[in-house]
């Protein structure tokens, strides 16, 4: 057996791996997903062996290696990893290994492959980083150099790839519309390309988001998945890719990229690009496990929010563009008294903003509605305690307003005249310094004369022709570039200041715009029904603290669908909970469950939003459970929901996730909220002890033989509080932060 084994290097944590030969011209990749362990020099050079696969009848006369390059060097037919042309020259990249640093630590570490093309005069430098989560994240930055031919180097694609197993034959990834984001869907893997393509500016409302595959059937709590996001707020592009003839000894191929415009990427000699991050992720536990290592990497991260999430109030679905100072006075009064901590003033409050078919782009207050500013409500805000935020949409503009009215070039569009507006409204060019300059002098003097503590930062229309200039350049890059550096110079300015992710709701949620905002806006539909998948769903990615989860009024504004108070209560806990309605005209007793609600939300949320998301397996999509349980095991919450009828009569025994079976619990039904509307004349016996008192039962009845759940009416939802027999009540469970 050849000796390998020092071209042989390895990345390891949390139970994943990377195994990565420095095989010449190029290296290829021998193993990704399960950690192999502390392989010997034998079992190096046995990996390396295995690696090398058959040739093929009516193939290239050598073995097809997968490598971590893919081009048709390598006699790879499937998507290269970068495409590209000199002026119509130099469309046959031929790289080489040229450097390798490799930095391991105890858990993770990373590794960088520096390769070269001579020929077009370009350097790329691949990076692998696998964190203490068992998160990949591979970048790439590629550069011409500096004595390379003067035409520029048009860059077409650049895709990251890894490669997947036989076993993985099943996809899933996402769709949606507004008020219906992140829809999964299903498939088979077959052979040929099966891509997912985002021309929207952003990632869309029918995002693909995480693209898994994982072996057929595979769920929540069982099944080997492996999983890719784009960290990029723009164009991107995912791809699974499986050719008869297999990558190297691998069946198939994950991966993805930006997806770049033509002419959009032009290297002059001494320019480089740098990709978006790719994160990839291998769990042999389901998508909770997928689930979980995403949220370990977010939490790790050193600008995670660390205090508590405050409860929000916003405006929007109380008052919408009726901005009056008493009304909103009045709002105010009422949300201290049911606890919220957050009070957030939504569009209406800026020059001549009375619909939405004006006043964009003008970033100053209204003197017409505002005759003394902001202030008198920011002052009455903080008095009773409460913090104030504030609506904004820096990137767009309406026709009717008196920026695009002076600067009519600011407009993101073709030289012959802009495209049909959207929701009334136009892109600016973020990439044009004048227009940055002015957002930043805009947004700075708001948040410095009112002391803002949150910025809700929407983002309401895709862009389309996103060109600027005489000669009509691609911008759609450079936009979301000029985003990152404007939301950055802000927070620079205002180092408490947090934003809010919003984009039409749900539609630009990706690592991108979460490595510098706060939280996002998962949907504008606050439905509970719809809630309860839209936030399963985003939580595949995202902790729930990042998740904002409001509770609206009885009758939704986005479907009428009309709601039991407690059911909206219950479905809002689960996030960064919040209001959207107008409390000021509540009943009493609705006021009471609210206040209850927020005193709910404050006691658990060291838990909610501390913990490990679980959510359990179960036949169709009528019934949901689903919790936070944590790290220890020493506490969970769970929802049983029901969202629409189903032909059986009962649930059967439902298995509690996330328990340890060896362990003996306490279970209660938590009812401040209201008791739900049961579908059944009494029972399960479990159920009437849980009502009023703790019950005392096994791990094993929990979370291996399962309770048998109570039957509910559609659109209702019971809260189940479990602890541990060893945990002491005052406080946190043992592995919890503290109260975020």
């Amino acid at each position: 057996m050849p000796d390998t084994t020092a071209r042989i290097l390895t990345l390891r944590a949390a139970g994943a791996s990377l195994v990565v030969e420095l095989a010449e011209p190029v290296p290829r990749v021998l193993h990704w997903g399960a950690d192999l362990g502390e392989l010997t020099e034998t079992g190096l050079a046995a990996l390396a062996l295995t690696g090398e696969p058959a040739v093929l009848n009516n193939s290239i006369d050598i073995p097809r290696r997968f490598t971590v390059w893919p081009t048709e060097a390598d006699g790879w037919s499937g998507t290269p990893a970068h495409q590209g042309h000199l002026a119509g020259t130099a469309t046959a990249p031929r790289l080489s290994l040229a450097g390798t640093s490799h930095r391991p630590q105890a858990e993770g570490g990373e590794l960088s492959l520096d390769l070269t093309d001579p020929g077009a005069g370009l350097d790329v430098i691949v990076t692998y980083r696998l964190e203490p989560s068992g998160v990949l994240g591979v970048q790439t930055r590629i550069s011409r150099r500096p004595d390379a031919a003067p035409e520029p180097y048009d860059l077409a694609q650049i895709t990251t790839m890894l490669p997947l197993p036989r076993r993985a034959a099943e996809i899933l990834d996402f769709t949606g519309k507004w008020s219906r984001e992140r829809s999964p869907q299903r498939r088979p893997l077959g052979f040929g390309t099966y891509t997912r393509e985002v021309r929207r500016g952003k990632p869309g409302l029918d995002s693909p988001y995480l693209v898994t595959v994982g072996v057929p059937g595979f769920g929540f709590r069982h099944g080997e998945v492996w999983g890719v996001h784009l960290a990029w707020s723009g164009d991107q592009r995912y791809l699974v890719e499986q050719l008869p003839e297999g990558a190297g000894t691998h069946a198939a191929v994950l991966g993805g990229g930006e997806l770049l415009r033509p002419g959009e990427i032009r290297l002059a000699p001494g320019e480089s690009y740098t990709t978006p991050v790719c994160h990839f992720t291998w769990s042999d536990e389901g998508l909770d496990g997928l689930a979980d290592r995403f949220h370990t990497l977010l939490r790790a991260r050193p600008a995670h929010p660390r205090t508590p999430r405050p409860l929000i109030l916003n405006s929007w679905e109380a008052v919408y563009f009726d901005h009056d100072l008493d009304r909103l006075l009045r709002l105010a009064d009422k949300a201290a008294e049911v606890g919220v901590e957050r009070f957030v003033l939504d569009d209406g409050w800026f020059r001549g903003r009375r619909s939405d078919h004006a006043g964009l782009g003008d970033w100053t207050v209204d003197p017409v509605v505002w005759p003394q500013g902001l202030t008198p409500l920011v002052d009455h805000v903080r008095s009773l305690g409460m913090e104030f935020g504030l609506w904004v949409e820096p990137e767009m503009v309406n026709l009717d307003s008196d920026l695009a009215r002076e600067h009519p070039d600011w407009v993101l569009g073709p030289a012959r005249g802009v495209g049909p507006s959207s929701r009334h409204q136009h892109v600016l060019d973020l990439a044009n310094p004048q227009v940055w300059d002015y957002l930043l002098s805009a947004l700075d003097a708001l948040v410095g004369k009112y002391g803002i503590a949150y910025l809700k930062w929407d983002h309401n229309r895709e862009l389309h022709e996103a060109v600027h200039g005489g000669a009509d350049r691609p911008v759609a890059h450079a936009q979301v570039l000029a985003l990152y550096r404007l939301i950055d110079a802000l927070k620079e300015r205002h180092p408490g200041l947090e934003i809010e992710s919003c984009a039409s709701g749900g539609g630009r949620i990706d690592l991108g715009i979460l490595a510098r905002t706060d939280r996002v806006w998962a949907s504008d539909c606050n439905d509970p029904v719809e809630r309860q998948m839209i936030q399963r769903w985003t939580a595949q990615l995202l902790p729930p603290e990042l998740i904002g989860a409001h509770v609206g009024s009885g009758t939704s504004h986005t479907t009428a669908r009309v709601s039991s108070d407690a059911f909206r209560l219950t479905t809002a806990l689960f996030g960064h909970a919040g209001i959207e309605q107008d409390i000021t005209r509540c009943t009493p007793e609705e006021l009471a469950r609210l206040t209850a609600w927020a005193a709910l939300y404050r006691e658990l949320r060291p838990l909610l939003h501390g913990g490990r998301t679980v959510r359990a397996d179960l036949v169709g999509d009528a019934t949901l459970l689903h919790g936070v349980v944590a790290h220890d095991g020493a506490a969970a919450l769970y929802c049983w929901a029901r969202v629409a009828t189903s032909p059986e009569g009962q649930s059967g025994r439902v298995q509690l996730p996330g328990l340890a079976a060896e362990a003996t619990y306490r279970v209660r039904v938590r009812t401040e909220l209201g008791l739900p509307s049961f579908h059944q004349t009494s029972g399960p016996a479990w159920l009437t002890t849980a009502l009023d008192d703790w019950l005392t039962l096994p791990g094993a009845v929990l979370t291996v033989a399962g309770l048998p759940m109570p039957n509910l009416n559609p659109d209702q939802a019971l809260l189940l509080e479990v602890r541990r027999n060893d945990w002491e009540r005052g406080g946190s469970a043992e592995g919890d932060p503290g109260d975020r």
